[in-house]
């Protein structure tokens, strides 16, 4: 009688913020870096080079042995936002898969979600601080 045998793929999965765009990213470990975005690949869409580069700061940051496959999905915010949502969730994952390399990403601010967000709007302005124009007469 045959058995079968599964085979276990080890990942580690993280949750990365930025205004009110999250990112979930799952690493497993394989023999080049490929990073898969919502299904699509990560140049396809993150389209501007300064956002490709965001998301992928971590990995140029600290140097691994291993290679991973990356798969995220994101949602909400904006697509800067998402970027740096991205980028969090991966350094969270790298911390989780070696935890030497949080000095690392520490130093470079990676691993801080940030705080700043949208103000919101006040009763008898037009926006949070903007007011309508004031006439003298």
């Amino acid at each position: 009688m045959a058995t079968k045998e599964k085979t276990e793929e080890k990942y580690v999965a993280s949750v990365g913020r930025r205004k009110t765009a999250i990112a979930r990213a799952r690493l497993t470990p394989g023999t080049r870096t490929a990073v898969t975005v919502n299904g699509l690949d990560l140049n396809t869409y993150f389209k501007t080079p300064a956002l490709q580069t965001a998301a992928l700061e971590p990995f140029l940051k600290v140097t691994l042995p291993t290679q991973f496959v990356v798969t995220i999905t994101v949602s909400g915010g904006g697509i800067s936002g998402q970027a740096i949502a991205v980028r969090h969730a991966i350094s969270r994952a790298l911390i989780m898969h070696d935890v030497s390399l949080r000095g690392a990403l520490k130093k470079e601010g990676f691993l801080k979600r940030d705080p700043r967000a949208k103000e919101r709007r006040k009763p008898g302005l037009v926006k949070a601080r903007k007011r309508k124009q004031w006439s003298k007469r």
